[in-house]
């Protein structure tokens, strides 16, 4: 151990607040890396994860998504792009890693729906280790088997963080589940950071028109400002969702439906809905509901009359956040991601989580270089 402590926001109990501890920061072993984190995300799993949605241990240190710079490696390593690594460096890291060994990794050529994935601030509790295995902390040990990628020369950080999860979940979705095809017409449900790294994406794909449904107002127009979608239509201030679904569909050709509409929502009642959105023959992808949040009432008859391809996307690898931080800087030059952004010292992580509950904010992530404990 180095002697020092570090501030690490610990989930303790489902249903409880998230609270502060000083743990001890350990020294690098062979093939791991010590980080200064500079930002940890706050993802919308991280709420239903503190509600108990998913089984989890606890208590552990929270934030799948982070940045940081590089304190000490315990050997020589390369980041997942071949360079060389060395203390100073800013660097991104994937949430998990796979066995390599299970059916899903070596049979089905899936590492992201590994039996025994360990990820960084969802299931590495406290007791393994110094216990800092989650980005909501002012440092993280990196495991050996990390994917790690250098930021590129000149990134604004608050950018990067931006899309942190959102957009190498995206990556998967879009490159290896249901990529989006020149010029289709797509209708993206949600305007949290998974919806908007959707339309980004399926912009930056050549999808002729990409028509965002979420809300609140304030969120769709701060999308707008930064150039995401073409059109925004509010879901969530409107009393009756059937006039924003059927003013979505209204902007589709023909009044028809998307070629492809994608579902980054997370409440269950959004699947139902989503299916009416699709043209005859289209597709529906389902991504925001990676977390349990309970069942649904749906028409089946939907899925056959509009003889529709549903396809689900489940988290990221690796590869994907590579592809996403190699996208940032066509990302930047096309949208202004840094104002989503809404930094919160890390000892205000309740109020951060809770401005994210009620979507007073688009993106918060937790900066810890603002004192923490005393």
């Amino acid at each position: 151990m180095t002697g020092r402590l570090a501030a690490a926001a610990v989930l303790e109990e489902f249903g409880k607040p998230v609270g502060l501890r000083r743990l001890p920061v350990p020294d690098p072993g062979e093939g791991e890396v010590l980080v200064d984190v500079r930002y940890g995300g706050i993802c919308g799993t991280d709420l239903h994860l503190q509600q108990g949605h998913l089984r989890i241990p606890t208590p552990l240190t929270l934030g799948h998504e982070g940045l940081g710079t590089i304190r000490s490696l315990g050997s020589p390593l390369h980041d997942a792009r071949g360079a060389e690594l060395h203390p100073g460096d800013r660097v991104m890291w994937a949430s998990s890693i796979a066995c390599g060994r299970c059916v899903p990794c070596r049979q089905h050529r899936e590492p992201t729906l590994c039996e025994a994935r360990r990820t960084y601030g969802v299931n590495r509790p406290l007791d393994e280790g110094s216990g800092l295995s989650g980005a909501w902390a002012e440092s993280i040990l990196l495991r050996k088997d990390t994917v790690m990628v250098k930021l590129p020369w000149g990134m604004d950080e608050l950018a990067a963080m931006s899309l942190a999860c959102a957009g190498p979940t995206l990556v998967h979705a879009l490159y290896e589940r249901r990529p989006v095809r020149l010029g289709e017409t797509v209708i993206v449900q949600g305007s949290g950071p998974v919806g908007l790294a959707a339309a980004a994406l399926a912009q930056l794909a050549g999808a002729a028109r990409v028509i965002l449904l979420g809300g609140p107002r304030q969120r769709l127009e701060l999308a707008a400002r930064c150039g995401i979608g073409d059109h925004h239509v509010d879901i969530v201030d409107d009393d009756d969702p059937t006039r924003a679904l059927d003013e979505a569909r209204g902007l589709t050709p023909d009044g028809g439906g998307a070629d492809l509409v994608i579902e980054c929502v997370g409440a269950p009642k959004a699947v139902a809905q989503g299916l009416t959105l699709a043209r005859r023959g289209g597709s529906y992808l389902v991504i925001g509901q990676y977390t349990d949040s309970g069942d649904t009432s749906l028409n089946p008859h939907q899925i056959v009359y509009r003889q529709l391809d549903i396809v689900g996307s489940w988290a990221f690898t690796g590869a994907h956040l590579v592809e996403y931080v190699g996208l940032l800087p066509a990302l930047t030059q096309r949208f202004d991601l840094a104002s989503l952004v809404t930094a919160f010292p890390l000892a205000e992580v309740e109020s951060a989580m809770a401005a994210v509950a009620v979507g007073a904010v688009t993106k918060a992530v937790l900066d810890t270089a603002h004192p923490t404990l005393h």
